[in-house]
């Protein structure tokens, strides 16, 4: 790991989220606990010879995989924070982890569909009972799972931003300017929708079964479980947009930059040239070019950005503009 000491004057790279260490001890305890079930599931099911637990338990394995990835990002992300060969820090390495989840959820779902639209042409016998049991277990640990996960903090970078708020971006050194705003972490999303997603799996699997039991169709499990990995897919294009666009560093909200230009482009003051994006959850880097009739040092173009949350890094350069 190749780090440096951070002196007085020098810029810190380090653009984790707020909960990081909070987020990453959960997400090992899900791992631990949806693991546990996994096994008790594969072995137990090998003992009483019930093939339909033995396949729910290795239907886990996949959301074992998934949060394990979770889990490693967070450790990874943590562990390489002050690495200098990372130009501006491991903020990141959650979305590539949340991006690569969300891409298994969709395997995930895609063979749920087709895996029910077969059964749904060719229904097959269903033991209700135990099958009811093994659903109501897994709903029972997702559910605590997804509660273990649940991160109140999951909002956008607010269009709020050109209104002094409570939150102010102080400037240090060479612009370095810190301030957190709420935005996604994408890599807890991830491990919550692979969890929400099994819990929503085993609910409508729950009901599918009953109405099985109770009236005879058979054909209602499938067709649940077609519904279910319909949500599964909506909820994976949405994570795939949101971490994909953090990673080509797309404009992390447009009311933001907005306000910037606004709050820079004063008198004869024009913005030239501007980049914003995401470094981290509730960190964003600014470069901004500025030209001017009258420039002022770098300073006083960083003050008037106080106040607006999550610029954790901030360049400005200035070019006189005498000829207007």
């Amino acid at each position: 790991m190749h780090t440096h000491s951070t002196a007085p004057w020098e810029h810190s790279h380090v653009f984790l989220g707020e909960k990081h260490e909070h987020h990453e001890r959960r997400t090992w305890l899900v791992v631990a606990l949806t693991a546990a079930t996994m096994v008790v599931e594969v072995v137990g099911g090998t003992i009483f010879g019930s093939m339909a637990v033995v396949a729910d338990g290795v239907h886990m394995s996949t959301h074992v995989a998934a949060l394990s990835i979770a889990a490693l990002a967070y450790w990874v992300a943590r562990r390489h924070a002050g690495n200098a060969r990372f130009a501006f820090g491991t903020g990141k390495v959650g979305d590539l982890a949340g991006f690569s989840s969300a891409m298994l959820l969709a395997v995930i779902g895609l063979m749920i569909l087709a895996e029910s639209a077969i059964r749904l042409v060719h229904p097959v016998s269903i033991r209700f009972g135990e099958a009811a049991a093994i659903a109501t277990v897994g709903l029972a640990v997702n559910l605590a799972s997804a509660w273990l996960l649940f991160d109140e903090g999951h909002h956008h970078l607010h269009g709020h931003a050109d209104h002094d708020a409570s939150h102010h971006a102080h400037d240090h050194g060479h612009g370095h300017a810190h301030g957190h705003s709420h935005a996604h972490d994408h890599n807890l999303r991830a491990a919550y929708f692979h969890v929400l997603a099994d819990a929503m799996t085993s609910l409508l699997a729950i009901f599918g079964l009953l109405t099985g039991y109770f009236f005879g169709w058979i054909w209602m499990d499938p067709l649940v479980a077609i519904i279910g990995a319909f949500v599964i897919l909506s909820w994976t294009v949405t994570l795939i947009r949101a971490s994909g666009a953090v990673l080509l560093d797309r404009v992390p909200d447009a009311s933001i930059e907005q306000a910037i230009r606004r709050r820079l482009e004063v008198a004869g003051d024009r913005v030239a040239d501007l980049h914003l994006w995401q470094l981290g959850p509730g960190h964003a880097a600014l470069i901004a070019a500025i030209v001017s009739d009258h420039p002022q040092p770098p300073d006083a173009y960083k003050t008037r950005l106080a106040g607006i949350a999550g610029l954790s890094h901030v360049t400005v350069e200035v070019h006189p503009c005498p000829a207007h």
